[in-house]
């Protein structure tokens, strides 16, 4: 019999952070080895980091990407090591994985398949590698396979499928199993996005069955480049049972995850499957050293990890994606104009959260590491690291003060109370002059809630510059669809934790948190209606009687954006949900508000992908600023 101890492993990696990414790089080779662990996956274009976007085109990157892969040579030792970085061949880029074994460079095997959807872009820098090509790449006076690579080690085949390569129905895991490799590789940088871990669990083992094979996956983790998050997974899965995978979202620099594999086992099952003879593709790269045989076979460790509901990825994602921003940009902490309502205070949650998280998980030495930008005080406490601040007018209740004091003495956060009504005649006064008349709501009523929204934003940003800290935008994605937010008012900061979610989700997960993570202050904040707060208290100002009740929006949102119908297409899809008047007057006010107000989405500061339908205009959902405004199809609408 013949085992073989494989790892998979993640890292958080930071693009064109050479320094410290080839660290996490190599204390995760430094832990393999530890485990005496034979064959591990570190995950794609980890060397570089994934969100290098246009810089892939430097040369810089392609040379500090082959020298760190030099240096990480040197670590690797009595183990095989694969890992991903940007390679330039025939004056074309590619994203490749090199297999490193006992201190050398085996090869490398290029991307088949391009991600080009969404929120990735390789096409615009990487070149597809065209299927059963091999080629030599020369470096440093040697000669390395590169393509389509099979390797062998000690007559062990290894092949490898890069991320997007596996989600296609023709994949390199078919001409694998004819190959009769053992074990399949998928280095990836697959973005979290909600119930994806279950997708991949299935695509993992259904692989490892139908190949007859071992299948190990690694992704990236943590929040690499701004928007994107990585959720860390890694899976170990053979001939149909996955064996072990880890609990995702960690605080963590890497994590290894490892199983000892039966290849006789995995063999066993080929020659029952096949009925032909398997042809073997002559890009077949031997090595004559030997792994280290494990004598047992282990059992799987991490098969009792969570199944995480979508409450628990959000929480969980948001967290990690705020520590990893604030840490990365070197800010020393999160402002955050605090309303009292559902947003911002679900913002203030997910902030203090971030923190807490990380100094429950990390040790101290690790949690003041990624922290030294933070002048410290009160023994690490939220305080330190999250002011909120109440910005009061004469439309503002007593209602939402409480909730927001409540909310921020339970989290432990610095609270301010500020009155700014004294500035609000004064900037009225100057626009009466300038117009020659005297302003009121009946006439003025967007223009003087605007204002207010507006007058917000100086004194929260000179807090965040006083304290070099990051000023959150508090705006949700179903605001930024139809522009319900103020322009350099409320839509003020520099990111959006909220941008990829909608209200309806939103004013469950606070009621799911005020339980769950046992946060009593949420309870007023879950007491009150949704409201700006912008209107003289007798007007009853509400969002949804501004716009329309949050699950329609929604439901006219997916049908409209994200199932791409027309004006005439979402009335007929969703007609027998409200009166024909009512819902088209929503379906009007819907379409009207998106069509006008995709300057603001342009403008919207970063904000987190959390699910594959998000708004964001410079990574997944793309609109024309000026356009028609659906015009034809509103009035074919109201003609049924």
């Amino acid at each position: 019999m013949k085992f073989l101890h494989v790892a998979g492993a993640c890292v958080n990696q930071t693009p064109l952070a050479w320094q410290g990414n080839l660290e996490h790089l190599i204390a995760a080779v430094e832990d393999a080895k530890q485990k005496k662990i034979d064959l591990l996956c570190l995950p794609e274009l980890a060397i570089s980091g994934y969100g290098c976007e246009d810089t892939f085109f430097s040369t810089y990157v392609v040379e500090n990407s082959l020298q760190n892969l030099k240096a990480l040579a040197l670590s690797c030792k009595d183990i095989a090591v694969s890992v991903g970085l940007p390679l330039e061949f025939e004056n074309s880029l590619y994203n490749v994985c090199a297999l490193i074994h006992n201190g050398e460079v085996l090869g490398f095997v290029a991307k088949q398949d391009l991600a080009g959807d969404g929120v990735h872009y390789e096409p615009r820098w990487f070149k597809k590698w065209p299927k059963d090509k091999v080629s030599t790449f020369a470096w440093e006076g040697k000669n390395y396979p590169l393509g389509d690579v099979i390797f062998e080690i000690s007559g062990i085949r290894i092949g490898f499928e890069i991320c997007e390569d596996a989600w296609n129905g023709v994949r390199p895991a078919q001409d694998h199993y004819l190959a009769n490799v053992d074990v399949i590789m998928n280095p990836s940088a697959s973005h979290f996005a909600f119930g994806k871990s279950q997708v991949r669990e299935m695509l993992v083992t259904e692989t490892s069955r139908a190949y007859s094979c071992a299948y190990v996956y690694s992704n990236l983790l943590g929040n690499e480049a701004g928007k994107i998050i990585y959720d860390g997974e890694i899976m170990i899965a053979q001939g149909g049972t996955l064996l072990t995978k880890n609990q995702r979202f960690s605080f963590a620099d890497f994590q290894v995850v490892h199983q000892v594999i039966d290849i006789e086992s995995i063999r066993r099952l080929k020659k029952k499957s096949f009925n032909f003879v398997p042809v073997v593709p002559a890009n077949l790269v031997k090595c004559k050293d030997a792994f280290r045989g494990s004598t047992e076979l282990k059992k799987g460790s991490g098969l009792d990890v969570k199944i995480l509901s979508k409450e628990e990825e959000f929480y969980l994602a948001e967290t990690l994606g705020l520590f990893d921003y604030m840490r990365k940009s070197y800010s020393r902490g999160f402002v955050i104009s605090l309303s009292g309502g559902a947003d911002s205070s679900a913002c203030a949650v997910l902030c203090a959260k971030a923190f807490e998280r990380a100094k429950a998980e990390l040790n101290e030495s690790d949690f003041l590491r990624k922290t030294a930008h933070i002048s410290w005080k009160n023994s690490y406490s939220v305080a330190d690291i999250l002011t909120c601040v109440y910005q009061a007018t004469e439309n503002s209740g007593e209602a939402t003060l409480a909730s927001a004091k409540a909310l921020s003495e339970n989290l432990g956060a610095t609270f301010h109370h500020w009155d700014i009504q004294p500035f609000f005649p004064m900037f009225r006064e100057l626009a009466e002059a300038a117009e020659g008349r005297k302003l009121n709501w009946e006439r003025d009523d967007v223009t003087l809630q605007n204002l207010q929204a507006r007058m917000r934003a100086p004194g929260v940003w000179m807090l965040a510059n006083l304290k070099n800290a990051l000023l959150i935008t508090t705006s949700n994605r179903s605001e930024s669809a139809v522009g319900y937010a103020t322009m350099d008012g409320d839509t003020a900061g520099g990111l959006m934790p909220l941008g990829g979610i909608d209200k309806t989700f939103l004013l469950h997960w606070l009621k799911w948190a005020e339980i769950n993570l046992k946060i009593s202050g949420l309870n007023q904040v879950n007491q009150l209606k949704p409201t700006a707060e912008l209107r003289p208290a007798g007007k009853n100002q509400s969002d949804e009687g501004d716009l329309m009740p949050y699950p329609v929006l929604n439901l006219i949102e997916k049908s409209a954006i994200r199932d791409y119908k027309s004006p005439v297409e979402v009335f007929l899809t969703l007609r027998g949900y409200a009166e024909d008047a009512l819902l088209k007057s929503w379906i009007r006010k819907f379409f009207t508000l998106w069509a006008k107000n995709q300057w603001k989405r342009e403008r919207y500061a970063p904000s987190f992908h959390l699910d594959d339908e998000n708004l964001d205009p410079k990574s997944w959902c793309r609109f024309p600023i000026i356009n028609g405004g659906y015009s034809d199809s509103l009035a074919e609408m109201e003609k049924i």
